[in-house]
């Protein structure tokens, strides 16, 4: 069976053929890290969590890279009304965004690269983009010519005659079209800045993301994604810079997110109701957040609300009930019993339906709804007072392996003891000393599947068992 893709650029699903075989590299737009993520951000983390996870099982090697915007007029503002500097603010909201995705089950990137770790490459990208004529200075401030890209507009599949000066694109007097956009900003006064062949400044928000998918996988690649609000003018403007530099397709495929609505209404601060993962996750459990985000196809908008939650949360339970249950008869039995081919049958023709189902466009709405099916077919098979250990164990590894693809965990995990667990969260603190954000989230991760969740507090972490 073959992977089908809905691709943005094309506007229909398409079958998935890698540039290698065997491989996927995806590159996925991270956050502004200037405050906690909201419950926006998080589904494009969970998502395409999801999508590299299913990558993986299908027995792709994914190489996953997620980046940081570190530098951006949003963290300089902060920087100004905090009282504080870009890399301090910057450093700590990197840190509290492992935290709150990582509750949530979103497994590291193989990169995190940060835009301020990124300057030679950014820099050397837009002196390219002079070089080819694609790209012009004014006074310190470097724009990128859009009309001189003939493809503008493929993505949005608008004529750049009709494509109005969209989020982060100004209309200044120094461009020579109000289409041109900022590849490199000079540096106001005060304002955290680098040198460069334009003088003292930083760069312009698309630039970067260019920059980063080259350093790390190339001219082309298999996967772009984002959320749908980045479709235009971000990754519109991705492509020309890209393309414009290297004469090369820059992604094949370009897979984008619904909008989260709250209450049907439109997320904001002007309305109240702008939700930080940082306090939902302490109202709810994480898990049930990340159900919740996968019991909707990706593309589709989704309505976030409590009546929902606790929907989901209920669904959830079945699940892990059935589970539970599986494990008891397990534990009980003194039958070993046959082989019971016909439901052995039965159990590999969920996988199958799962499988279909996550075949096309990653569909996990149905792949939840092949787990409910693998529940009643479980639940009744214990009322059946059936005894095989051979189906029972089969029940549980189809169960686990499935879960497991959505970033679940269904089973029952083994327990810690105290001592265990403070020796693992002193490896965790010492991890993140050093700055080895990937390991302190894999102890975090491996602390969470056993319901032990962190708290990082000013007296120091604190946890508890849920």
């Amino acid at each position: 069976m073959a992977i089908k893709v809905y691709n943005t650029l094309s506007r229909q699903k398409e079958v998935f053929k890698p540039l290698e075989e065997g491989k996927v590299k995806m590159y996925v737009c991270g956050p502004t890290v200037y405050n906690y993520i909201h419950i926006g951000n998080a589904r494009p983390a969970i998502i395409f969590d999801m999508v590299r996870r299913y990558f993986e099982f299908r027995g792709y090697d994914v190489t996953y890279i997620s980046n940081f915007t570190d530098v951006d007029d949003k963290l300089i503002n902060a920087a100004k009304e905090l009282g504080e500097d870009v890399p301090t603010i910057a450093e700590r909201f990197i840190n509290a965004y492992f935290e709150d995705v990582g509750a949530l089950g979103v497994k590291c990137a193989d990169h995190h690269p940060r835009v301020t770790e990124t300057m030679p490459e950014i820099i050397e990208f837009v002196q390219g983009l002079i070089d080819k004529g694609f790209a012009y200075e004014v006074r310190g401030d470097v724009y990128f010519s859009t009309r001189k890209f003939e493809g503008y507009g493929k993505l949005s599949q608008q004529s750049i005659d009709d494509l109005q000066s969209g989020a982060r694109i100004e209309v200044e007097q120094q461009k020579a079209d109000p289409l041109d956009f900022a590849l490199w900003k000079k540096a106001k006064s005060g304002e955290i800045s680098w040198e460069s062949p334009w003088g003292e400044g930083r760069p312009g928000w698309h630039i970067e993301c260019s920059a980063m998918v080259k350093k790390y996988l190339g001219d082309t690649i298999d996967i772009h994604a984002g959320g749908q609000d980045l479709s235009f003018p971000h990754h519109e403007n991705e492509i020309a810079q890209s393309e414009a530099m290297t004469g090369k397709t820059m992604a094949n495929y370009w897979l984008h997110n619904g909008y989260i609505n709250i209450d049907n209404e439109k997320m904001s601060k002007s309305l109240g109701n702008f939700i930080l993962v940082h306090d939902i996750i302490k109202k709810y459990d994480p898990e049930i957040i990340r159900f919740f985000m996968l019991m909707a196809h990706y593309r589709s908008p989704i309505n976030f609300n409590d009546e929902l939650l606790s929907s989901a949360k209920n669904g959830l339970e079945r699940l892990k009930t059935a589970v539970k249950n599986l494990e008891y008869r397990l534990e009980e039995t003194a039958n070993l019993g046959n082989n019971e081919t016909e439901w052995l049958t039965k159990v590999e023709a969920e996988k199958e339906n799962f499988i279909r189902e996550m075949d096309d466009d990653f569909n996990s709405a149905n792949a939840i709804a092949t787990l409910f099916d693998l529940a009643k077919l479980a639940n009744v098979y214990l009322r059946e007072d059936h005894s095989s250990t051979a189906v029972l164990e089969r029940f549980l590894a189809v169960f686990n392996e499935l879960a497991d693809v959505l970033g679940l965990a269904l089973s029952s995990p083994s327990e810690l003891l105290d001592e265990e667990i403070d020796k693992l969260i002193e490896q965790r603190n010492e991890a993140r000393k050093n700055k080895d954000f990937a390991l302190a989230d894999k102890i975090r991760d491996e602390l969470k599947d056993l319901n032990i969740v962190l708290e990082d507090t000013p007296q120091g972490v604190r946890w508890k068992r849920v």
